[in-house]
């Protein structure tokens, strides 16, 4: 099994203005997120809008990406959405088929609505063996429909498992993390934390690197971070500032406020979504000036992090 570890991208799902995947402009996005330090692509989740794809758009989605990507990073994916078990078979063997290093359950559809973990367990067990068996699998606390975290007891069975080797930890919680790690060192499942104000920290409790939605701003900034924060750990401290503060802007309107980011870099000219409709520069005042500062100080520090090299 390929380890799933360090800066993995939520990635954003272009589309047209005539609302259709722009596959042209996912390879320019595919090709920044590697060029700017990806360590592997979580191709299909929530960032991809993936509750708001046919399960068709998923698979060609999750293909596509892996099939670009060519082997230059491990690409995971998830795209169970459905609340009915059996209809998540369907979908988590047709996302299996493409090619995928890794298959991700998301934790609320184990439990759909939120019995315990009883329901939990049993769901788990029969997805488990309904997927291949020689596919490696992942756990995303994913916040839509709800956001549903994993107790030590299912943490521990996955662990145990031996089929898990990556949990996308959405506690926001410090201790949590660090617990969740010592509960899985004997075991291929890593542990990576999705909030950006506990990133830093976070890694240095044993953390395997981070997977928030600010990846889809500055994935290289997080990547000197996670692999050598060592060489000046003042700054490092500096840095890990700039991105939790810059990190709330996720409140402006993401995903629409990265694909206006985007669209500015060049990556891909549209900046439709299907979570809104919004103009979201004119309905968050002050965004594209805080676009252009985000953008301005990550260029700040990326001046500096070469003095270090």
């Amino acid at each position: 099994m390929k380890k799933i570890e360090g800066i993995v991208p939520v990635m954003l799902t272009p589309f047209t203005d005539q609302n259709e995947i722009d596959y042209q402009g996912l390879e320019k996005l595919i090709d920044w997120y590697i060029a700017n330090g990806a360590d592997a692509l979580f191709a299909v989740c929530q960032s991809s809008e993936m509750l708001f794809l046919s399960l068709e758009e998923r698979v060609a989605l999750s293909r596509f990406v892996v099939d670009y990507t060519n082997g230059r990073v491990p690409v995971i994916s998830s795209g169970h959405i459905s609340p009915a078990i059996d209809d998540q078979v369907e979908e988590l063997q047709a996302m299996a088929a493409t090619g995928i290093d890794a298959l991700v359950l998301v934790t609320n559809r184990l439990d759909p609505d939120n019995q315990g973990t009883q329901t939990f367990l049993s769901h788990l067990n029969t997805l488990m063996d309904a997927i291949p068996a020689d596919m490696p699998l992942g756990l995303y606390e994913c916040p839509a429909p709800y956001r549903r975290l994993l107790t030590d007891e299912e943490i521990q069975f996955c662990a145990d498992s031996g089929r898990f080797v990556v949990l996308k930890d959405v506690s926001c919680d410090l201790e949590t993390v660090k617990r969740r790690v010592q509960l899985t060192k004997q075991s291929p499942l890593a542990i990576i934390n999705a909030n950006a104000a506990i990133a830093y920290e976070a890694m240095q409790h044993g953390s395997k690197g981070f997977s928030g939605v600010f990846t889809n701003f500055h994935p290289d900034l997080y990547h000197w971070l996670y692999h050598h924060a060592s060489q000046a750990p003042e700054f490092a401290q500096q840095l890990s500032w700039f991105l939790s503060l810059s990190a709330v802007t996720e409140t402006l309107g993401y995903p629409k406020n990265a694909k206006v980011f985007h669209q500015r870099l060049g990556t891909f000219s549209s900046v439709h979504s299907r979570v809104t409709d919004d103009d979201v520069l004119e309905k968050y005042w002050g965004l594209s000036v805080i676009l252009d500062q985000i953008a301005a100080s990550a260029q700040a520090y990326r001046t500096t992090m070469k003095t270090f090299d």
